[in-house]
């Protein structure tokens, strides 16, 4: 008995199957992972559900999208707009002072934050893919016989078409604060905020207007007005109103700098590089020995405002944002390949107007609905301490959500009741022969 069951026992150990290590069992770990599997979806049905349809839901943006779009560009359109509403989420403040409000800013008392405004000041990177964007926009719309004046309607309507939501809410808004006895102060703070955003539009829409005449136009030469306009204002002592020059001349200079992104003149990496360290050195000088601010926004009570009008310093500062974006594009196109981010984007994208239009309004709801409670840190405080960019940090969710029902509300004013997408071909199946035609806007 005992040989045959210590035989027994040599022959189970001869054939006995190796060891997992060695060679997988793959029946048992297949049912391992539907175990795992089961257990996971017991635990959050709903989130795994929720999981699985933004997956689809990404999917179907990933493959409706044409494949000759370049996604880097829809993506530093994202980043501009974005930075553009989280700077002024962080640098506006509205103080509750008595029975009013006023307009304050932590750049004031604290000006050591000025970095802040080197991050979100991002307009410069709007100009240069606007320009890039009309440029080619233009040529397609040329090589399909359209005329100028078609183009230009089109891409006007598509600016223009959410600001009759806005003026008409603030219109009504700001009649009713007055009805009911609100001093012409807050009023005044409120609509100037609301409405502030629309001086953009207004420049945007020149420049896009001047796209055939811009197409050829050297980026030095609208950098050369704004040089000899800052010389004559501040050494030569020219009257101030000379600066409003700058307006135009400034913001041509992005623009006419994506004309040549169109043109094929800033596809090596070595424009973007001297782009920004000749940018970003030119900045640094001016701010360090010729006497310009260093923050990139205006300061409530400052001599001097980099923005308003643009100075030379925000023209340099722009070309260092610009040749950073250059820099970026292959980095974002790989990132866009991943079907969640380029869904993202996508979306951001689609309602980039409605995005920047309502922002401001946003914050101001909650500021006003927020006073219901009485004056609340980081909502109605003064902005001159780190208590208070630290309240501030915490409403920014609050403020998205905000803004996320006005996106809701007023989302189809953008669209104009047209169902199919800018950025991606909806309710069309993906086919490589139509993407030859695909067009960025």
């Amino acid at each position: 008995m005992t040989e045959v069951t210590g035989t027994t026992r040599t022959t189970r150990t001869t054939t006995r199957p190796s060891p997992p290590h060695a060679t997988p069992n793959r029946g048992r770990d297949a049912a391992t992972r539907q175990r795992l599997r089961r257990t996971a979806t017991r635990k959050g049905p709903h989130r795994t559900a929720a999981r699985q349809g933004l997956r689809r839901a990404s999917a179907r943006i990933d493959a409706a999208t044409p494949a000759s779009r370049d996604r880097a560009v829809d993506a530093l359109r994202a980043i501009a707009i974005l930075g553009v509403v989280l700077g002024h989420w962080l640098v506006t403040a509205l103080v509750a002072d008595g029975g009013s409000l006023r307009a304050a800013s932590p750049l004031q008392d604290m000006p050591w934050l000025s970095p802040i405004s080197w991050v979100f000041q991002t307009l410069a990177v709007f100009f240069l893919v606007g320009g890039h964007v009309a440029t080619r926009g233009y040529a397609s719309a040329r090589a399909r016989g359209t005329s100028y004046g078609g183009w230009l309607s089109a891409r006007l309507s598509r600016l223009f078409r959410p600001v009759a939501a806005v003026l008409s809410l603030w219109t009504v808004t700001a009649a009713l604060l007055l009805l009911t006895g609100a001093e012409f102060v807050t009023v005044h703070t409120l609509v100037k905020l609301a409405l502030s955003p629309m001086w953009f539009l207004l420049v945007f829409a020149a420049l896009t207007a001047a796209t055939p005449l811009l197409t050829r136009l050297h980026p030095l030469w609208p950098l050369v007005v704004v040089l000899h306009v800052d010389l004559l204002r501040f050494g030569f002592g020219a009257p101030s109103w000379l600066g409003w020059i700058n307006l135009a001349a400034g913001w041509l200079v992005p623009y006419t700098l994506g004309a040549a992104w169109t043109r094929g003149e800033l596809d090596r990496r070595r424009a973007g590089g001297l782009l920004l360290t000749g940018g970003t050195a030119a900045t640094a000088a001016l701010v360090a020995w010729a006497g310009y601010p260093a923050s990139m926004v205006g300061v409530p009570g400052a001599e001097v405002s980099n923005l308003n009008p643009p100075t030379l310093a925000a023209v340099t500062f722009g070309l260092a944002q610009c040749g950073l974006a250059l820099l970026l594009r292959e980095p974002l196109r790989r990132a866009m390949r991943r079907p969640v981010t380029w869904a993202a984007v996508a979306l951001v994208n689609l309602s980039a107007m409605t995005i920047f239009l309502w922002h401001q309004t946003a914050l101001m709801a909650t500021t006003a609905t927020g006073l219901l409670a009485g004056r609340l840190p980081g909502l109605h405080t003064l902005p001159d301490g780190l208590d208070w960019v630290a309240a501030r940090l915490a409403w920014l969710p609050v403020f998205a959500f905000v803004l996320a029902g006005c996106w809701a509300a007023f989302r189809s004013c953008e669209r104009g009741g047209r169902r199919r997408s800018r950025v991606v071909r909806t309710h069309r199946p993906p086919s490589r022969t139509r993407t030859a035609g695909a067009r960025h806007v």
